[in-house]
């Protein structure tokens, strides 16, 4: 169930270039410069990803300023949060 990063970061490229989300994953804008990284869908169900769920619930309910789904951390926390999913 799990996934490499550098599959992350493959993902994130692509979408960066214009390219849509592959099937069975998600977009999510990270750190103050709301960057865009597509992750595995799996990674929904992991304690530590619903914990960063939970802290976008509260910082901006469900009304996300970028459209899409809105994380409240620094891009390092969420590469090592993701690196430890992986």
């Amino acid at each position: 169930m799990g996934f490499r990063l550098l599959g992350v970061r493959r993902a994130r490229q692509a979408v960066s270039k214009g390219a849509e989300v592959p099937k069975g994953y998600l977009a999510v804008y990270v750190g103050e410069e709301k960057k865009r990284f597509v992750i595995p869908i799996e990674c929904l169900n992991q304690p530590s990803f619903q914990d960063l769920l939970s802290k976008a619930e509260e910082e901006y309910g469900y009304h996300h300023p970028m459209g899409g789904l809105t994380i409240p951390c620094r891009e390092d926390v969420f590469l090592h949060i993701m690196s430890v999913l992986a």
